[in-house]
């Protein structure tokens, strides 16, 4: 080879070397990139059909104990929390409002439904956690409706109004990944979304979001001491050995495997 050759050869490896590096600094190789900042880079979303999927089923990890969130369509009980009966795929409460919302509004969609009747009974026991007016038959209305596309449809649509795309909204506002924006989205769904929202202005008081790792560690801490709050929430598991744990190994956008415990049940994502 002569000189000149080996000079062409030589600046040709260059230049893919750096290209190569650009790639890997813009993270178009591979998963995305957590910087030593604590700020990930990319466009993820916790919208996206796959982040979506993932995050219905950590909440119902630590809502029903498994991770088949579809089955929780039909799920019902009072679990003493003073917030009535909770039921659906995250726990719709008679006590808070969201439950009256939602077949307010299943209702306007399918007038002739199983809970239908229940309506005044919902209204009148809101903000308590009386039962009067729905037991006995409730319980049965609400197993049966569950069966139908447009119930399911209706608590879909109830979670994303209410809970899901606001919290989405808001984390991204706070420029965070695919994991802050479940952190918002999970304490919403326990706390309200005002809850939530109280929870976010202390830790912004502690914390800039431009320190992404930093700021959600605040924000966890937080969320544990709101949940210390009530003895029905009181188990943190859900925040301490879940959500902090992907924070600790740096994945700040839930990419697979998953591997945590809640209530110290073991439970994993491949």
């Amino acid at each position: 080879m002569s000189k000149r050759v080996a000079v062409i050869v030589i600046g040709v490896a260059a230049v893919v070397v750096v290209a190569l590096l650009i790639l890997l600094s813009q993270g178009m190789l591979g998963n995305r990139a957590v910087p030593a900042t604590g700020k990930p880079t990319g466009t993820a979303s916790l919208a996206d059909a796959d982040k979506k999927d993932i995050a219905m089923q950590l909440v119902s990890s630590a809502e029903n104990s498994s991770l088949d969130w579809k089955a929780q369509y039909s799920y019902i009980e009072d679990i003493g929390d003073g917030r009535g009966y909770t039921a659906g795929i995250i726990g719709f409460c008679s006590g808070t409002g969201d439950m009256l919302e939602l077949v307010q509004a299943y209702t306007e969609a399918v007038p002739d439904n199983p809970l239908a009747p229940y309506l005044p009974a919902l209204e009148a026991v809101n903000n308590t956690d009386s039962h009067e007016g729905l037991d006995p038959g409730f319980t049965d209305a609400w197993a049966e409706a569950s069966r139908t596309r447009e119930f399911q449809a209706a608590q879909n649509a109830e979670r994303d109004h209410v809970y899901f795309d606001p919290s989405v909204a808001l984390a991204q506002q706070d420029g965070l990944g695919v994991l802050g924006q479940f952190a918002y989205y999970d304490a919403a769904v326990v706390h309200g979304f005002e809850g939530m929202e109280g929870i976010r202005e202390r830790a912004l008081a502690a914390a800039d979001p431009a320190d992404e790792v930093a700021y959600l560690g605040v924000f966890l801490d937080e969320r544990e001491v709101e949940m210390r709050k009530e003895s029905a929430h009181e188990d943190t598991t859900r925040v301490s050995t879940a959500q902090r744990v992907f924070l600790d190994q740096g994945n700040l956008d839930l990419h697979l495997p998953l591997r945590w415990h809640v209530y110290g049940d073991a439970f994993s994502i491949e």
